[in-house]
């Protein structure tokens, strides 16, 4: 084991996604590295020579602005995520959260905390209609455009733009904002995670060959056509549109199945049993298929009518769907159905709903009367505000059908959305679990975009006012309905944790203009102490742990029977691991001592806070990080 002797330092930005993924290949693929650095060409003769396609003219999916926005994906975030327990419901109980800020800074610093962890990702991106909102990242400093964006524009009038079709780089801008988004959300995907993306006619197809980018092709399942109205619009130029599109991948698709749905009544209504079969209900099916007696002249033969006696052939376009040994087994088994009285001149064939099951296979196209209509999602922010508080949301049942699709609901599933708009994935998440007694949690990231009101001046307070709304009315209906919530295996999740996009508390490095002596002493001595004016402990104490990859359900409580010092004990329930950190602007060996500090414990603490000797006797200790 390498002892320590010199302290690390606590990361002050993201993970640099360049970097960890060129540790990753290194891992993978080692001798395809030379002097520290990639070589394409070893990398080539490592992976055979026919693995590279060298060709000048090649397939690929590009678009202008596409280094630009690797670059918006590559630049670490400098910011940190602040709690705001004003602004939370059960602050102390829950596994829920909401981050208001911009989705790319939110997404960059949860990358530690949650790569690999989210089992379902469900977003409505803006659709790029010409009016819809786009992100303009800046990608020399995207945290400073965040916060010209949520309302502190410059005099350039740096905030949310629209993109128009006029605009020349109408398709490359809004797929230059999906790109880096959509790359980090595969890298919070488990293994066995999938994303839906819903998508209308503007960008589907442009969408489709990103995704297939990101994921791989091969992990596409499925295009769902959603059914989002029932009236049709008389007076549409061409054509009335009544769908949109749901885009399905996997992170996987070799090992990952759909969980099948429970059939609808009206899927039910057709099992009938009108001849008291002790087999139970059943609905028929036709005996022929689409074959011609040419194709399959064994299905072309002679069956004997019940009733009549005679012998009954089917059509010569048109042949039996089954060879003569399994009709003779279907006759044994008394599976042939030729009306109550008989009076049909060809048999159908019984199917018994015990042999197909209660569940089918997901459908690809999923109808209003399913899964809820954009209709439905208006009337629920209507009946939840008694206003129009959000134009266009989508419907809890359309979201509700993807977890039933996608999540286990004894899995403490995490569902994220980065386009959280007015929320309906977190009411979704909450009603499915009290459908079904589940334990999902939902991680939600919206943009604190200006809605003009008073009352709710930025979406992202309509997303957790919703929230706390559907949670009030959860518990009442509870109450009212005399639910036993104690006897779930767990109490009933209804709350949530807020936190806030801002900048870090750690004093960013800004070299003088000049090379003046006296001026790089002066930032020397503020670096003394790294922690910026206005700190809060519980912020900075969530700053580190985002950095050291603990997700936002994180649990602190001070560390008990120590004398004149304050420490705290930081544990990620999910993971289940914990450091422990001081902001003491002082700190002695001696009162550390009950700590019984070992090898395989994290603690963190101010570099000014420590004199040489205890930094290199904790050193010895721990593993020591200092701010």
């Amino acid at each position: 084991m390498t002892t320590r002797l010199h302290p690390e330092r606590v990361a002050r930005e993201s993970a640099d996604l360049r970097a960890e993924r060129l540790a990753r290949l290194r891992e993978l693929v080692p001798e395809a590295f030379s002097e520290g650095r990639l070589d394409p060409e070893r990398l080539r003769r490592a992976l055979g020579e026919d693995a590279v396609d060298e060709r000048p003219e090649r397939y690929h999916f590009t678009w202008a602005g596409r280094r630009d926005a690797i670059r918006a994906l590559q630049t670490p975030s400098r910011a940190t995520l602040l709690p705001d327990r004003a602004a939370s419901l059960d602050w102390d109980a829950t596994g829920h959260a909401v981050v208001e800020g911009d989705n790319l800074e939110a997404l960059k610093l949860l990358f530690r905390p949650y790569f690999g962890r989210v089992k379902l990702i469900y977003i409505d991106p803006p659709y790029n209609t010409g009016n819809d909102f786009v992100y303009p990242d800046d990608f020399a400093q995207p945290l400073q455009n965040y916060l010209a964006l949520t309302g502190q524009a410059d005099a350039a009038g740096n905030r949310l733009t629209s993109n128009p079709e006029t605009g020349g780089r109408y398709h490359s801008a809004w797929l230059s904002m999906m790109y880096p988004r959509l790359f980090l959300a595969r890298q919070l995907l488990r293994e066995d995670g999938v994303i839906f993306v819903s998508i209308d006619d503007h960008e589907v197809h442009n969408l489709r060959l990103l995704m297939n980018e990101i994921f791989g092709e091969e992990n596409f399942v499925a295009q769902v056509i959603w059914e989002k109205k029932y009236a049709k619009q008389n007076d549409a130029t061409w054509f009335s549109t009544s769908h949109d599109y749901i885009l399905l991948y996997a992170r996987n698709k070799s090992t990952w199945r759909p969980r099948r749905l429970e059939r609808a009544a009206a899927q039910l209504a057709g099992y009938r049993n009108p001849d008291n079969d002790p087999r139970g209900p059943w609905q028929s099916v036709v005996y022929t298929c689409n074959k011609t007696r040419a194709e399959r002249p064994n299905l072309y033969y002679p069956i004997k009518h019940p009733c009549t006696g005679e012998a009954v052939l089917p059509s010569e376009t048109r042949v039996w769907g089954y060879d003569l040994s399994t009709h003779q087994r279907h006759v044994e088994e008394n599976r042939l159905w030729w009306g109550s009285n008989g009076e049909k001149d060809k048999p159908r064939l019984k199917v018994f709903l015990d042999e197909v099951g209660t569940s089918v296979v997901p459908d690809t196209i999923w109808h209003r009367a399913d899964v809820a209509d954009t209709q439905e999602g208006k009337r629920a922010i209507l009946s939840l505000f008694k206003a129009v508080v959000f134009d266009t949301p989508k419907p809890a049942r359309l979201i509700g059908r993807m977890l039933q699709i996608a999540t286990d609901p004894q899995g403490n599933d995490l569902v994220l959305d980065f386009f959280a708009g007015s929320g309906t994935t977190a009411q979704a998440v909450l009603e499915q679990n009290r459908a079904d007694g589940g334990n999902r949690r939902f991680l939600l990231v919206q943009m604190p975009e200006p809605t003009g009101r008073t009352d709710y001046p930025t979406i992202a307070a309509i997303a957790r006012e919703r929230i706390r709304r559907v949670s009030a009315r959860l518990r009442e209906t509870a109450a009212q309905a005399e639910l036993a919530l104690a006897e779930r295996a767990a109490p009933e999740d209804l709350g949530f944790r807020a936190f806030r996009l801002a900048p870090s508390h750690f004093r960013p490095w800004q070299p003088p203009a000049d090379a003046d002596v006296e001026a790089y002493a002066a930032q020397l001595e503020a670096f003394a102490d790294p922690l910026l004016p206005g700190w809060s402990a519980e912020d900075v104490i969530h700053e580190v742990a985002l950095r050291e990859g603990y997700g936002l359900g994180l649990r602190t409580e001070p560390v008990a029977g120590l004398q004149g010092v304050t420490v705290h004990r930081v544990h990620d329930p999910d993971r289940g691991q914990h450091f422990l950190i001081s902001l003491d602007e002082q700190l002695r060996l001696e009162a550390l001592r009950p700590l019984a500090l070992g090898p395989d414990d994290l603690f963190v603490c101010r570099d000014a806070a420590l004199d040489d000797e205890t930094a290199a006797n904790l050193a010895l200790q721990c593993r020591l990080k200092t701010l």
